[in-house]
């Protein structure tokens, strides 16, 4: 079996697939557009911040496995340092994204034909929003398609953004980009999907989420790993406010305006709600929906994970998700969880020893929960050692060769 990879920009799912497929020999090659190998001496003559940079495009894989398109992802990258945002807006601009994405994915299909008569590929691995042309040509070339979709399909992820709007509207321009996909783009997504042998998603939320007359389709459910377990911190005193974090973009697609609105109703004093992520408005729109938290800008990940140990609680109400990572984040850091099914990490919830899980779109039993962690300051930081236990079972290894295997009697 030799599966050829594809995506854009690398993420850690990526790398953990490459990984084992590399060590099992399984892999054909790496597409993306921009990458070095851990191997390449030149970034060392860099400064620090350039190295840091580059490092997040590094993969652990033989130059000779990776194949780069950079133009449009440097453009993309570098037009907005200096003010020129307007060439990458959402599918507009002409290096945005989308147009990122789909000019891998053409130059993919375009060299899949010489690919496969050099070296036998039994199936190319692409990503949602980078496959449809990749796929178009891998079936032509009998080649069979693995669609990994990490986020809800997009139509259960568009009504429910669509009945946000609605329910909250002064917050509905934080929604994200997703809300006004075009018909075009969205016809794409599902033309990927049509076309798909095999779906890859991480969590039951994503699952459900398929269409019903993608039914009858292989899906291989892997839920995505956790950072390696640290030493806990045993001195967080229980004498002061409790301190909730939420981090992610800050929008009400992840439930932003309910935990406001869940803190509003405790009483004062009794809390300290953090928040880290992107704006998606200006940071006085937040505050005047809700004066008193302590905003946190994104940071490198070693430094988010030291900001977790710091705080008490992880809260995320999300109303669409695939799968945030940052909840075993938190976890592997020693925070039990407050989430929604919608986060896509039920199974993390073991139900008042690793946290808690509520329906969305529920201030009410948000800030119920909350009270409880309160008035519980002593269980809540013995449930934090369980969720770092917890979060420790899943591993990226066991991510990958789940997935691995089942692929095997796919391809």
């Amino acid at each position: 079996m030799k599966i050829l990879i594809s995506h854009p920009t690398g993420n850690q799912f990526v790398r953990a697939m490459l990984q084992a497929l590399q060590e099992d020999g399984f892999l054909a090659g790496f597409y993306t557009t921009f990458a070095l190998s851990t191997a390449a001496t030149w970034p060392g003559w860099l400064p620090g911040p350039w190295q840091t940079e580059l490092s997040r495009r590094s993969y652990n894989l033989q130059s000779a496995r990776i194949h780069t398109r950079p133009g449009l992802e440097l453009l993309r990258n570098l037009l907005p340092k200096f003010g020129l945002k307007h060439f990458v807006r959402h599918e507009k601009g002409f290096a945005c994204l989308d147009r990122v994405y789909q000019d891998l994915d053409q130059s993919l299909a375009a060299a899949l034909p010489k690919l496969v008569s050099k070296s036998k590929i039994d199936a190319v691995y692409a990503y949602e929003d980078a496959a449809l042309k990749t796929f178009k040509a891998a079936k032509k070339l009998g080649v069979k398609c693995i669609y990994d979709l990490p986020i809800a399909y997009w139509e259960t992820g568009r009504k429910l953004m669509e009945e946000e709007a609605r329910r909250l509207p002064a917050w509905a321009a934080t929604l994200g980009g997703g809300i006004y996909d075009s018909e075009t783009k969205l016809q794409r997504k599902k033309q990927e999907l049509e076309l798909a042998d095999v779906v890859v998603v991480p969590g039951d939320f994503v699952l459900h989420s398929l269409p019903e007359w993608a039914a009858g389709k292989k899906v291989i459910v892997s839920p995505f790993g956790s950072p390696k377990p640290v030493q806990l911190l045993q001195n967080k005193s229980v004498d002061r406010p409790l301190r909730i974090l939420f981090a992610g973009s800050m929008g009400q697609r992840k439930g932003l305006a309910d935990l406001f609105a869940a803190v509003e109703m405790l009483g004062p004093g009794q809390v300290e709600l953090v928040i880290m992520g992107s704006l998606q408005a200006p940071l006085s729109f937040y505050k005047t929906a809700m004066p008193d938290f302590t905003y946190e800008r994104s940071r490198p990940h070693d430094q988010v994970l030291k900001l977790m140990q710091s705080c008490d609680v992880f809260c995320l109400p999300s109303i669409v998700e695939g799968r945030a990572l940052v909840m075993q984040e938190a976890m592997s850091q020693g925070l039990p969880l407050l989430i929604t099914p919608n986060t896509g990490g039920s199974d993390l919830v073991l139900e008042g020893q690793t946290g808690f899980c509520v329906p969305i779109r529920s201030p009410a039993a948000l800030a119920e929960k909350l009270q409880w962690y309160i008035d519980h300051r002593e269980h809540t930081r013995e449930m934090g050692k369980q969720a770092a236990n917890h979060a420790a079972l899943y591993t990226w290894e066991k991510y990958a060769d789940h997935i691995i295997k089942q692929l095997i009697d796919e391809v």
